[in-house]
């Protein structure tokens, strides 16, 4: 139970550092040189399909451990 609450502590701030830190590498630059770049070679696709995999696999996770604690609740 204390290796679960320290991996997720874990989880949370480095979620959180990662979308802190983000945004201010985004703030760096006015023109969007690399999305014009691309959008023109195709490979926005690719971007977009790697993203929404990170994305459901951390859905996915979530209800994963949604499942697990529920089933140790109820023990």
């Amino acid at each position: 139970m204390n290796n679960l609450k320290k991996r997720s502590i874990s989880l949370v701030f480095s979620l959180l550092s990662m979308f802190l830190i983000v945004p201010a590498c985004w703030a760096q630059n006015s023109t969007p040189e690399m999305a014009t770049l691309f959008r023109s070679n195709g490979k926005i696709y690719v971007v977009v399909l790697v993203l929404a995999t990170i994305f459901a696999g951390l859905f996915i996770f979530l209800i994963y451990l949604d499942n697990k604690i529920k089933n140790l609740e109820n023990k």
